[in-house]
């Protein structure tokens, strides 16, 4: 029977298996990665408050995996062999007719000082971190920014740290301590969140603003030191530091023979294909895509990749042409603790709700609807 690997088990790996599935895929399939769970990290934005949990946010997979009939391998990928046919791992090696890579990114270590800061989307832990020291601070300077991989523009996450730094002011003024804290928002881009369209950053500009939130923009990186992140264009205080840098590619792709773009990632076609490698297939943040500019790779965009892998795995195996493309689209709510607002973005379209507390709901159900999958 054919086999069918898939490396990872976030949005776009388990959106894969879903899809080829749904196709009614006749497949031995194989999941490899070091857990069987998912942590649903959109939502870890809510630690801090005590609106969520980490134990809500980490979903077991086991029911998931049997239901879709995949076996699941607990391992680390450290490489490939014959063109994509076998893959290395710390647990052994596993031969495949089909290869999904839906692995997602490895964050950029390499500033100086960045052992100073929490990177809030490497785990639940890190959110957990981040109410501990905000239920023990009085007072003091806090300081929130992002960074993107320099060679892959695409490369970041922005919308959680526009989240953290709106829901910890909040949260601020709910305890009453607002008064008695510096919030600076930094980044080494003049517009910070330019991929949601220039409305949106106009919008969170002036969010900013209107709060008192400090702004250093514009300012290549340095380094961070304990208590201070040093910039360019100058230094400010900070007792707290959250910083999202830029994402890269797994460090196993350096030796796996792909073909690799400037970033560090799969080049992929607009099919999901691994370029010059026959039946390989790249999902989410692994990968490097065609597409416009403002396109994301992680969470939806990772579901709209994965559900086009699926199809043209599909295509093959039925001896037809595998000519499934994903759209490019962004949906995105930025929430802000007791409200929100939409973004939407498309090749013909780019929308930006005024703010609502309509959408700080919305992200919430969404949260129980896409999870409902897998509980």
């Amino acid at each position: 029977m054919t086999q069918i690997t898939i490396l990872g088990a976030g949005f776009g790996a388990l959106t894969t298996l879903r899809e080829l599935r749904r196709r009614n895929v006749d497949a031995d399939v194989t999941i490899i990665a070091p857990k069987d769970e998912i942590h649903y990290l959109p939502s870890s934005i809510w630690i801090p408050a005590h609106l969520r949990r980490a134990d809500e946010l980490r979903i077991p997979l086991a029911h998931f995996f049997a239901k879709h009939r995949a076996t699941f391998v607990r391992a680390s990928v450290t490489g490939l062999g014959e063109g994509g046919r076998v893959v290395n791992t710390d647990a052994g090696d596993f031969p495949n007719d089909h290869l999904v890579i839906a692995t997602g990114g490895r964050f950029i270590r390499k500033l100086p000082g960045i052992e100073n800061a929490l990177v809030p989307c490497e785990g639940l832990a890190v959110a957990e971190e981040i109410e501990r020291r905000l239920s023990k601070m009085d007072g003091g300077a806090i300081a929130i920014g992002f960074a993107t991989n320099p060679n892959e523009q695409g490369s970041m996450r922005g919308g959680p740290m526009f989240e953290y730094l709106f829901i910890i002011d909040q949260l601020l003024r709910k305890s009453g301590r607002r008064a008695r804290f510096d919030i600076t928002f930094f980044s080494p881009a003049p517009r910070p969140g330019a991929r949601l369209g220039a409305k949106a950053v106009d919008g969170l500009l002036a969010e900013m603003a209107s709060r008192g939130i400090k702004t250093h923009l514009g300012n290549k990186m340095v380094r961070f030191e304990p208590g201070k992140v040093v910039t360019e264009g100058g230094e400010f205080n900070a007792d707290l530091i959250l910083f999202m840098p830029g994402l890269t590619g797994p460090a196993w792709l350096e030796k796996s023979g792909l073909p690799l773009s400037p970033g560090g990632m799969v080049l992929a076609d607009a099919q999901c294909r691994a370029k010059d490698h026959k039946n390989v297939w790249v999902v989410g943040d692994s990968g490097s895509f065609p597409g416009p500019d403002w396109m994301a790779k992680q969470a939806h965009q990772a579901d709209l990749q994965a559900a086009a892998a699926a199809a043209n795995i599909d295509a093959v195996l039925s001896r037809r042409e595998p000519n499934a493309a994903f759209k490019a689209e962004l949906i995105c709510i930025v929430d802000m603790l007791d409200a929100g607002i939409l973004v939407y973005r498309s090749e013909k379209f780019n929308f930006v709700s005024p703010k609502l507390r309509l959408f700080h709901w919305l992200k919430g159900l969404f949260e129980g609807y896409y999870l409902r999958h897998f509980r």
